[in-house]
């Protein structure tokens, strides 16, 4: 069993910052790719950023210069630096981390269960 738990949301007024954490446990031999996404009402879940298990990193174009992603390989543990926030920000915040299991070959791909961001103007 694998566990994926999001933390640090919450209500923030524009220009302010967050920082969501993520953390996985359970039965892991290798996290590879850890990623954020975000899913605003009555739009589609989109990648805000994401961290190869070598430290690359990908940005949306519309977070670009605001967010950090990091992570602690030691802690399995992905971050999201939140700054200069907009209200367009609002959102779900998902984690999703691709995992390779102990004694198994797959990689695949969990979900935490969602954190809510919300700015206000």
């Amino acid at each position: 069993q694998v566990q994926v738990v999001e933390s640090g949301g919450g209500l923030v007024q524009a220009r302010g910052s967050l920082r969501l954490s993520c953390a996985a446990s359970g039965s892991i031999f290798r996290i590879n790719a850890m990623g954020w996404y975000r899913q605003a009402p009555g739009k589609q879940r989109e990648l805000v950023a994401d961290i190869t298990n070598g430290g690359n990193t990908n940005y949306a174009d519309s977070v670009k210069g605001r967010f950090t992603i990091s992570r602690d390989n030691a802690k399995n543990t992905v971050y999201l630096q939140m700054n200069s926030l907009k209200p367009e920000d609002t959102a779900v915040y998902y984690c999703k981390v691709s995992i390779t299991r102990l004694f198994s070959s797959r990689v695949d791909d969990y979900w935490g269960q969602g954190t809510q961001v919300t700015v206000s103007s």
